[in-house]
């Protein structure tokens, strides 16, 4: 399947457990690939055919920067869901990384794969 892929679009949210990370904004970095038929628009050369990416990642960033999630895994679930509801976009992977999250380690990050199976109300669209 075809692919749009956004790399490395960095925001800042609150995320975490522990008392310092729910009260100051930290960094996170998203890696987002969009599976979809990127056929007709091959074909057409038409923006309507495709995967409106620009607009997407307006989405994005306004659920993560007003997201306030314990754990990146629910960050990373919400990201993917945001994603699904576009027409076109068929499956995701999404990857959130919390660079210095654990000393001496350059990031923690996690990966999530999910279809519109997963979110029964993106079906619809």
């Amino acid at each position: 399947m075809d692919r749009i892929v956004i790399e490395d679009l960095l925001l800042r949210c609150i995320v975490g457990v522990n008392p310092e990370e729910r009260t100051k904004l930290q960094d996170v970095n998203l890696q987002v690939t969009l599976y979809a038929d990127l056929r007709p628009a091959g074909r057409s050369d038409d923006l309507a055919d495709t995967i409106d990416y620009k607009g997407l990642k307006g989405d994005i960033r306004a659920l993560v920067e007003g997201s306030s999630y314990l754990l990146i895994e629910r960050l990373a679930h919400e990201v993917a869901r945001q994603c699904l509801r576009r027409p076109g976009v068929e499956r995701v992977q999404v990857r959130v990384e919390k660079p210095g999250a654990l000393r001496f380690a350059r990031t923690v990050a996690v990966v999530v794969e999910r279809s519109r199976s997963d979110y029964p109300e993106t079906s619809a669209w």
